[in-house]
């Protein structure tokens, strides 16, 4: 009798836990063109939902210019719309944020062999419909590893892991943690397919919502006749 309740109270946790779990799916499609050396312009749109394909509730899209100061440094600026919807379906209204943001950001790199350890700083000027102005503060370290044959002049797998907090200058300060790890697959020069996992926690955030999400990418990359050819996987913008 024991074994039995013990037995009924492992299934009863179990399907507790799995009936909390919603894996949701977080999608991207990136354009990269590359004007020279030094800088490339990108424009990327997301669309998110809270289960499998189901519940979608948010989108946004933007673009930025980013600028190679240094070999293993760089600066840019972006801007963008961002749009969530309340819960419960698709594109529910009326929606929990409507925002108009922009963000400079500065990224270093440094290299041990070939992995490639980065630093992302980002200062996000958020303008809120019914909410006004905000600020918000977001720091990523985030590690890349290239593996496979080289192909001409790229290699075409990389797994990359990063993790990421958000905060502000408000009480109470920590808004957000997020991790995610990836798996990217180049089948030509200039296209990338990115399959991952995502996971975050909120605290008292009003914005964008959820917690696990299964990542779906396709970045394409072209170069200007001014610019070189080197095509590189890199961790990609979130």
């Amino acid at each position: 009798m024991r074994n039995f309740i013990v037995t009924t109270l492992i299934l009863l946790f179990i399907d507790s836990n799995a009936q909390q779990f919603d894996l949701g799916s977080w999608n991207i499609l990136n354009v990269r063109y590359k004007l020279n050396s030094k800088w490339d312009a990108n424009a990327e749109g997301q669309l998110r939902s809270l289960k499998f394909y189901d519940h979608f509730h948010y989108y946004e899209y933007k673009g930025w210019l980013n600028y190679c100061f240094h070999e293993n440094a760089s600066a840019a600026i972006g801007a963008g719309s961002y749009q969530t919807y309340a819960e419960g379906g698709d594109f529910v209204t009326p929606k929990n944020s409507n925002e108009f943001r922009i963000w400079p950001q500065l990224i270093f790199f440094e290299n041990i062999g070939k992995l490639r350890i980065e630093h992302r700083y980002r200062s996000e000027m958020r303008f809120i419909k019914d909410r006004g102005y905000r600020n918000r503060f977001r720091f990523r370290i985030g590690l890349s590893y290239p593996i496979g044959k080289l192909r001409e002049s790229y290699q075409p797998f990389l797994i990359g892991f990063s993790n990421e907090i958000f905060f502000t200058n408000f009480v109470p300060y920590f808004e957000r943690n997020r991790v995610a790890a990836n798996f990217n697959y180049k089948p030509a020069k200039n296209i990338t397919f990115m399959l991952g996992y995502l996971h975050q926690f909120d605290y008292r955030i009003n914005d964008e919502t959820g917690r696990d999400f299964l990542q779906v990418g396709l970045f394409f990359e072209l170069h200007s006749k001014t610019s070189n050819n080197n095509y590189e996987i890199n961790l990609q913008e979130n």
